[in-house]
């Protein structure tokens, strides 16, 4: 069993996937996780989640398509600034242990998503209402 969490990555929500992974690819110089690179040219790019690593193919950031995201207003309140943090553990016997000890530190659950294929997780919420992942992956 693992002692903590560790950061996997932080997920940006966005309009536009392909174009805000571009944005940060240019500027982070990072890179593609292999399998999302851009299609090839006149393929219609359908990605609704993206992650950019760095040259050790460690994850850094991600993205994920919502349909409607107002624009923030930081640092006025009215609109704040929206992301999440995914955190990675390496078993689903760690997933449950660390869901279990968020929610004795002030966590509350969101969303089970752990009978899913692939990439179990949670999604739980902090204190203040702000959401981020346990999920079993890897960098």
């Amino acid at each position: 069993m693992t002692d903590y969490p560790r950061m996997m990555h932080t997920a940006l929500d966005t309009t536009d996937v392909r174009g805000l992974a571009e944005f940060y690819r240019e500027l982070l110089g990072l890179q593609y996780r292999p399998g999302d690179e851009p299609p090839a040219d006149g393929v219609v790019d359908d990605a609704d989640w993206l992650v950019l690593v760095d040259d050790d193919g460690h994850r850094q950031l991600a993205f994920q398509q919502v349909d409607t995201l107002p624009r923030s207003t930081w640092p006025s309140h009215d609109v704040p600034m929206q992301l999440h943090i995914d955190y990675a553990v390496p078993t689903l016997d760690d997933l449950n242990h660390h869901r279990q000890r968020a929610e004795s530190l002030g966590a509350e659950l969101l969303l089970d998503r752990t009978t899913e294929a692939g990439e179990p997780l949670y999604v739980l919420c902090d204190p203040a209402g702000h959401p981020f992942c346990l999920l079993v992956g890897s960098p």
